[in-house]
């Protein structure tokens, strides 16, 4: 292969180790990094060569030559280029799950899950093109006559903020990487992508790389309308998101990483918007009622969700919070005899299993130990893990309030209802809060909704918060360190607003307006007129 090599074909699963830039296949010339199968510790094939700054200069530059065509192409063409995206992801299915179950340890169905996952986000988005109303259109017409004075004919529309940064997640190679929800709303409201790889996945990037450049070959889209880096996130990361062009970032991942980057991108001289999602403890609270009803139900509901893919999701539930009492008791027994029964399984990659590790041992001196997963040889592998402590010495400590990322949760024992609003209103913003509740719980369900309101961006009744339902009313965000911006989702169709800015235009000529705020209204979108919707 040579060093620039065109990237526009899926004809061959075989991986280059190669970023893509602008349509380009380019080996990098920093450190080479290789993916480990968490699972075997194998090394795996190719080596990935991170990029530099030069590498980060030239794709941005691209993608803002990119965004002069890119931005002014009509939804119809934006809808069918993410759908052609979808189906070339759906196309590489074998490969893909192949090479991710490798890459992560997770199971196939698990992959196989993600990748429908993935390119029915793509397709979320190309509906909400077609649909309009992501325009925002407002129209308040002129009222010359009026008194004292008269009103000028004002319109107004969001447009795409320009080209967008996108780091990959380490725990979703798919749905929240390369292609992910970041990536399909940026692309549709109508920002050029830069995506930085996570390098626990280099092999799986690339190939949903060359899905999206083989769509924007396909499609006619500028090349630039996509790049794909591999690099030190604290190093070509923070290049990314200082490059002047770059006018937004979407990240997932830790709250050290998130927080460096929201600091870097408002040191600049033109501040930008950083949506990253960083760090959340995800409460469940069983009421009274639920516990007295079904409390070893719950128990075993619990651990099999806070065992769920060794438990690396961002909505993990790593906090119960609930009265004490012989019911809780219950909960407890079901859920250690539960935790104590299931297989260590592996962890994303060995330094992931290794801040596991360190976590449990933190949370061993400082609450009581409930329940382990067996002991296994196996490398990187997750035990999962329980702890229990009461409310004063939660309150108490700053160690029983940090995540720890995987399989592990603390039961906080309250003495009363009054207490566990006193650890709710401790605890810093989460993504979800989960209230387990039967009819004689619902008064003090209603006083703890309040409450959760302030706290989570997602409340939850009876179920369990590990899997994000992509749909347009879903929020997958919340208050401060769970993310960066408490009034966006990173999941649903209304992540497509973190990219677009409004504009009113005063006046301006019949023949100059954009096509969403034309007389007559020709493409039939929602659109409020003086004050009232309408497709008129």
């Amino acid at each position: 292969m040579t060093t620039a090599q065109r990237a526009g074909s899926l004809t061959t699963p075989t991986l280059t180790g190669q970023m893509i830039i602008a349509g380009d296949h380019v080996t990098g010339t920093g450190t080479a990094v290789h993916a480990i199968n968490p699972a075997t510790d194998e090394r795996l094939q190719p080596a990935y060569a991170h990029g530099t700054a030069a590498d980060v200069a030239r794709a941005a530059a691209a993608a803002a030559e990119a965004f002069a065509i890119y931005r002014n192409t009509s939804s119809a063409a934006r809808a069918t280029f993410l759908d052609t995206i979808a189906d070339n992801i759906d196309a590489a299915v074998d490969d893909l799950v192949a090479r991710a179950t490798a890459e992560t340890g997770l199971p196939v169905a698990r992959i196989t899950g993600e990748v429908g996952r993935t390119s029915g986000q793509l397709r979320l988005f190309s509906a909400v093109l077609r649909e309009g109303s992501w325009n925002g259109a407002r129209i308040d017409t002129a009222l010359p006559d009026r008194t004292p004075l008269p009103r000028p004919d004002i319109r107004q529309r969001k447009i795409p903020l320009g080209p967008v940064a996108v780091f990959g997640a380490s725990n979703f190679p798919l749905a929240f990487s390369v292609a992910g929800g970041d990536t399909a709303s940026a692309l549709a409201a109508g920002c050029p992508v830069v995506v930085k790889a996570h390098d626990a996945h280099p092999g799986t990037s690339e190939l949903v790389g060359r899905a999206i450049t083989a769509a924007i070959a396909s499609t006619g889209m500028p090349a630039g309308t996509f790049s794909l880096l591999y690099g030190s996130g604290r190093e070509l990361g923070i290049a990314l998101v200082t490059d002047p062009r770059i006018k937004a970032v979407g990240f997932t991942g830790s709250r050290s990483g998130g927080t460096a980057l929201v600091q870097a991108a408002a040191s600049r001289p033109e501040p930008i918007p950083v949506y990253a999602e960083m760090s959340s403890i995800n409460p469940i609270y069983p009421l009274p009622g639920a516990l007295k009803a079904r409390a070893a139900d719950l128990g075993r509901a619990f651990v099999g969700s806070l065992t769920l893919g060794s438990g690396q999701f961002c909505t993990n539930p790593g906090l119960v919070i609930a009265v004490d009492g012989p019911d809780l008791d219950t909960f407890i027994d079901a859920a250690a005899e539960a935790v104590s029964a299931t297989t260590p399984t592996p962890m994303l990659t060995p330094n992931i299993a290794k801040s596991f590790a360190g976590g449990v041992d933190e949370f061993d001196g400082a609450a009581t130990v409930v329940a382990r997963a067996a002991e296994t040889s196996a490398p990187n592998a997750c035990r999962a893990a329980l702890f229990t402590t009461d409310a004063d010495t939660f309150l108490g400590s700053e160690t029983l309030q940090q995540e720890i990322f995987g399989s592990s949760s603390l039961v906080v024992k309250c003495r009363d209802a009054q207490q566990v609003r006193d650890v709710t209103a401790k605890l810093e913003g989460q993504l979800t809060a989960t209230v387990h509740a039967d009819d004689t719980d619902h008064d003090a369900a209603a006083d703890l909704v309040g409450l959760l309101e302030l706290k989570a961006g997602r409340i939850l009744f009876n179920g369990w918060p590990t899997g994000v339902e992509v749909c347009h009313a879903m929020v997958h965000g919340g208050p401060y360190p769970s993310t960066s911006d408490s009034r966006t989702t990173s999941v649903g169709s209304l992540a497509i607003e973190r990219f677009l800015r409004p504009v009113a235009y005063q006046n301006v000529p019949a023949d100059l307006l954009p096509t969403a705020l034309a007389d007559g209204n020709p493409k039939q979108i929602w659109r409020r007129v003086d004050g009232e919707l309408t497709r008129d």
